[in-house]
């Protein structure tokens, strides 16, 4: 379950801050204007704050005045031409399609973009469904500007008010993904489980933990050099070497089942990784709280426990050498994450993160980068690019909605129709879907409560408190469950009749009807000029194996003392993991789709597993170095690691070379040597090392787990080819 769905947490969550602060800002700027001339005007006034509030997400204040000021120019704008046209239905019909294919381009900029076109959507809606002279439309799109404008202003005053709230809001969200991250990766030790399953749980979970923390990023990393030691600061940056240590743990789960007989030891490592997610849950609620964590717990006999029990089995025979060896390095490896909890714990007092490179915007390789520029617009108008299909689709699909709603004989309220396209109609197949299923569940829920509420209570005060909460709970939980914002959505349409019109009893069933025809509407839309996830996963593929070979050389500097801390290699890490999770998020999306439109599943599952593998043995390879410092005037860990870098770096290269070329990969006999085969002479040398049996263990599971990558890659070629999904990446159209 969510962590902000909990009652427990749900108060403490961002979500419900932004749902009370827009709900306190349209209903306010509402009253205001009701108080200070009339409820028309005060109506008019809410128009403009209810669509700008669209745009009040989580977001550095700069890019938040930025999105909100460019949502209510757009919007103002829409509303007046929309007032213009709204008493010539027709001409109305093509002004939705234009301003629906032209707000729909504007998902290329990413996500950010889509409240912005729903917001331009919804403005046209209103405003269109409310004929008037021409001197009428222009004092309506006077009142929404004055109104979004007040919105913003309102906002940003709020947002600036509670600026580390939201901080340590979103940095406890992000904390509460990690926790169960580990949670999942407790469960890889119970046998019981089955390891590809898990595994898919947990590839799923990394999305979700990618996504988070690239929010936290944005919000606590974009300070100067003077900010880079808060404690905001050094509390992401515990929560980030927390996640490399659980990286790192991955790759001995299978040594573990297959050489560990006794469960009972497994079982204890299961419950103390458990006791660590429970930690951090307990760390993100003290941050969302706004007070700092209660101390560490101490697991130290518990561990100790675990290690006289491996003692006792090794001392007795019962353990092999393998299994010797696999316990102890899982023993380690959770003693050095209880250490890294104790800095999650105490960030006041944790040591100092990384200084960052002298530049004017340190973090800058760290943050999200919105690029609005005309020429990536540009670039996708054409009939290849997704983006443009999904506007010719809404374009056409709201078109006929408003076409349809002007024949139907109960048409007082027939903009819902295209209303509920535009809500429902997401640029693929899977997010409709989803989208259309709580859309209807929803409607039907909220019409139907809000229906017996309206028959039992009459008092306006009541009524205006129950239109309030369902003004929150509708933006709060968008991004949580839609289902639930469907609710309130519904309830807030129909109270607002309610009150204003309270002998339109036959609204509840306008807004059922109403629905359903939009819902027929963008289901059967869905399937014009689609845009399938197997035509873009070829290529979100070759980006994987980019990124793990840019990862390799990092970490290959970093541990060769190249670079002189490991900000670049944080840096390739999260461009990595950001790949993953791209991918990952398109194969989820994928399964979703018609049987007809899944491809390689099986394949494309084993790819992620096994560049998620090849990243997790390097993490743990890392800690190997660290753990075991090298002697003075000893080069073999460093030939070592060189070797290592080296050959993992070709099988990358052969693994893009055949997931691009149609021919048949042809391995070169440098290819198929080991990576951890090390001469006699180096094997002396390295007598004096701590560190040389382990690294040589580690070199063979990595090379073990990176050798199949390349015939993975084929078989995914092999069976994309005849679909004219791949595209090779080097001829792949790029906006620079």
């Amino acid at each position: 379950m969510h962590y902000a769905l909990s009652p427990r947490t749900f108060f403490f969550s961002h979500y419900f801050y932004t749902g009370m602060r827009i709900a306190t800002g349209v209903v306010g700027i509402a009253l205001l204007g009701t108080l200070a001339v009339n409820e028309r005007i005060g109506v008019a006034l809410a128009f403009g704050a209810l669509c700008n509030s669209l745009m009040d997400l989580p977001s550095p204040l700069r890019h938040k005045f930025n999105e909100m000021l460019t949502n209510v120019l757009l919007c103002s704008v829409i509303a007046l031409v929309s007032g213009l046209c709204a008493p010539y239905p027709w001409l109305l019909v093509l002004l939705s399609g234009l301003i629906g294919f032209i707000t729909s381009m504007l998902v290329v900029f990413g996500r950010k973009a889509m409240p912005l076109q729903f917001a331009a959507l919804f403005t046209m809606m209103l405003i269109g469904s409310n004929p008037a002279g021409s001197q009428h439309a222009l004092a309506a799109g006077m009142l929404f500007f004055v109104g979004g404008f007040s919105y913003m202003l309102y906002s940003l005053a709020v947002s600036w008010w509670l600026r580390e709230r939201i901080k340590q809001q979103v940095l406890a969200e992000s904390l509460y993904a990690l926790a169960a991250y580990l949670r999942i990766k407790s469960g890889f030790y119970d046998v019981r489980r089955d390891l590809t399953e898990q595994f898919t749980r947990l590839v799923r979970q990394q999305t979700t933990l990618a996504e988070k923390q690239q929010a936290s990023r944005d919000l606590i990393l974009r300070v100067g050099p003077e900010q880079s030691n808060t404690t905001l600061v050094r509390a992401h940056y515990a929560m980030l070497d927390v996640y490399e240590l659980a990286l790192a743990m991955h790759p001995d789960y299978p040594l573990l089942r297959k050489h560990v007989a006794d469960s009972a030891l497994l079982a204890e490592f299961g419950r103390l990784a458990s006791l660590l997610a429970d930690d951090i849950e307990t760390v993100a609620f003290a941050l969302a709280q706004d007070r700092l964590p209660d101390a560490v717990p101490d697991y130290g006999p518990q561990l100790d426990h675990i290690e006289r029990q491996v003692r006792q089995a090794t001392e007795s025979g019962r353990s092999t050498p393998a299994a010797d060896y696999a316990l102890r390095v899982t023993i380690v490896k959770l003693r050095e994450l209880l250490g890294t909890l104790e800095r999650l714990h105490q960030p006041t007092s944790a040591d100092n993160v990384p200084p960052p490179p002298a530049t004017r915007d340190p973090w800058a390789p760290f943050l999200s980068r919105q690029r609005y520029e005309w020429r990536i617009l540009l670039s996708e108008i054409r009939l290849g690019s997704p983006t443009f299909r999904y506007a010719v689709r809404v374009a056409v699909a709201i078109s006929c909605a408003l076409a349809i709603a002007r024949v139907l004989p109960y048409a007082t309220h027939g903009y819902w129709i295209a209303l509920t396209v535009a809500v429902v109609l997401k640029p693929n197949y899977s997010m409709t879907r989803r989208r259309r299923n709580d859309r209807v569940i929803g409607t039907l829920v909220g019409s139907i409560l809000t229906a017996l509420v309206l028959k039992v209570v009459h008092a306006p005060i009541a009524l205006l408190g129950m239109l309030f909460i369902a003004t929150a709970a509708a933006p709060t939980f968008l991004n949580i469950r839609y289902l639930y914002t469907a609710i309130a959505a519904s309830a807030q349409v129909l109270l607002l009749i309610g009150l204003t019109t309270p002998e339109a009893a036959h609204a509840v069933a306008e807004r059922l009807l109403d629905t359903g025809v939009g819902v027929l509407i963008a289901s059967l839309f869905t399937y014009v000029l689609p845009s399938w996830e197997y035509e873009t996963i070829p290529r979100q593929a070759d980006r994987v194996l980019t990124a793990n070979r840019s990862y390799i050389d990092a970490w290959r500097n970093l541990l060769l003392g190249k670079d002189r801390d490991d900000f670049a290699y944080r840096v390739a890490r999260k461009r990595f993991m950001d790949s993953i999770a791209g991918l990952g998020n398109a194969l989820q999306r994928m399964q979703d789709e018609p049987e007809a439109k899944r491809y390689a599943l099986m394949e494309l599952d084993s790819f992620v597993v096994q560049n998620y593998l090849v990243v997790a043995h390097c993490a743990a390879i890392r800690l190997i170095m660290q753990r075991h410092p090298v002697p003075p005037g000893n080069e073999v860990p460093a030939s070592m690691i060189e070797r290592i870098a080296g050959h993992l770096g070709a099988r990358m290269a052969a693994a893009q070379e055949a997931l691009r070329t149609p021919a048949a990969q042809v391995r070169t006999e440098e290819d198929n040597q080991e990576a951890n085969v090390a001469p006699d002479e180096e094997a002396e040398a390295a007598a004096g090392w701590s560190g040389y049996r382990l690294l040589l263990q580690r070199a063979h599971q990595l090379d073990r787990d990176a050798s199949v990558i390349a015939d993975i890659s084929a078989a995914i070629r092999a069976v994309f080819q005849e679909t004219g999904a791949v595209v090779l990446a080097s001829r792949e159209k790029r906006v620079r």
